[in-house]
């Protein structure tokens, strides 16, 4: 969802991520990365309909939560937009993970 609002309303995106766009530069960043690469990485397995397709976006998620995780405590950001995202991003990948 994160995805598809940064790509079509890249300002709104503000206050749940802490990014700030500047300019023209900024907001089409945001679109690019935060909106379509993010859409095209969790549309991909849906178009693939492939196991590793699925796998791959799994290990990806808990790559992010980790990433997160770290940070949080490293970088002082304990703030509830983090949690929820590190929440979403576990459960996703657990999902994901999991053979079906």
């Amino acid at each position: 969802m994160t995805g598809l609002v940064s790509l079509l309303k890249p300002e709104s995106v503000t206050g749940f991520t802490g990014l700030r766009p500047e300019g023209g530069r900024g907001i089409t960043e945001i679109r690019a990365i935060l909106g379509g690469f993010f859409v095209a990485l969790g549309a991909a397995p849906l178009f693939l309909n492939s196991p590793v397709a699925y796998l791959m976006l799994g290990i990806a998620y808990l790559g992010v939560a980790l990433v997160r995780a770290v940070s949080m405590f490293t970088d002082k950001s304990i703030v509830q937009s983090n949690v929820i995202s590190l929440v979403v991003e576990i459960i996703f990948g657990i999902i994901l993970v999991l053979p079906s």
